[in-house]
């Protein structure tokens, strides 16, 4: 049977900026022990995916925490909804850095779980935080810049996307005005994600008030041309992977794992990318494995 689980709302500094997220616990969990930095999809925050898990984690025994990254959500951020993978994996480390400072954490059984895009700025904290003691990636969205182009167009595409981009940061610098797309649209060609993605336009599973479900325009040159995949080989920590070679960028995934020097292990699984989400096949097979990974290596 699940632990009952407590919820408590905390706030940490990332640069000038304070973090808002939720911290959960087991009601029977040790004095001290270890804990897991949760992170979610690019443009999302913590009620969506990332909250999912970390409460599924606590549930299991693991203290677990959720955030909202600089721009985002309930935190702080002069420029909002703005996807920027060196701003989140250094808010990564910030969060990490706040549970080094909780009495009730052991400052060496620290882990990381990413689902989907932050795991490449997990993965780009962790190669240069030794605080991270251990890795999971859930339906991880690795890429580099080779890689990204089938999925964006090819090279007319990614070249369209970088042009707009530049474009958005020259108008910010002048007017400081952000240009914004919607993040997913069935209907908006220019949308972040353009698909009938229902994840993210179904009320009852993503499309929830808390949010903002906008794209910063200018932020498509830092997506485009981030190389997650080379991080791999700066690893050291144990690393878990779940995927699906239905979901999303698996050549990204193959090519990160093999690189991986430490100790490691991949679970390939059935599901399209945004079942792991949300749904409970998926989840609960990310989830098993994901604590099984922890409890050896935390």
């Amino acid at each position: 049977m699940p632990t009952p689980i407590t919820t408590e709302r905390v706030r940490f500094p990332s640069g000038s900026n304070t973090l808002v997220g939720d911290l959960y616990r087991p009601v029977d969990a040790a004095e001290v022990g270890p804990a897991v930095v949760v992170t979610g999809s690019w443009t999302t925050v913590k009620e969506q995916m990332a909250g999912l898990y970390a409460r599924r984690l606590a549930a299991e025994g693991l203290s677990t925490l959720a955030f909202d990254f600089t721009g985002y959500g309930q935190s702080q951020g002069e420029l909002r909804d703005l996807e920027d993978p060196a701003q989140k994996a250094a808010d990564i480390a910030a969060a990490v850095g706040y549970l080094t400072t909780r009495a009730d954490v052991d400052a060496g059984r620290i882990g990381a779980l990413a689902v989907c895009a932050s795991s490449g700025y997990t993965a780009a904290n962790a190669a240069d935080d030794p605080r991270v003691a251990s890795i999971a990636f859930v339906a991880p969205w690795l890429h580099d810049p080779e890689l990204v182009k089938p999925y964006y167009g090819g090279d007319e595409g990614v070249a369209a996307r970088l042009r707009a981009g530049e474009a958005a940061r020259a108008g910010y610098e002048a007017t400081g005005e952000v240009d914004y797309v919607p993040a997913v649209s069935s209907t908006d060609e220019l949308a972040a994600m353009f698909g009938p993605w229902d994840y993210y336009l179904n009320p009852d599973r993503g499309a929830i008030p808390e949010w903002g479900g906008r794209f910063a325009v200018m932020a498509w040159p830092g997506w485009l041309t981030y190389d997650a995949v080379s991080v791999a080989s700066r690893l050291t920590q144990p690393v878990q992977i779940v995927h699906s070679h239905e979901g999303a960028v698996p050549e990204g995934t193959e090519r990160f794992y093999a690189q991986l020097s430490g100790p490691k292990d991949i679970v390939w699984t059935e599901g399209e990318q945004f079942d792991f989400y949300d749904q409970p096949a998926q989840v609960d097979a990310a989830i098993d494995a994901v604590r099984a990974h922890f409890e050896r290596t935390l």
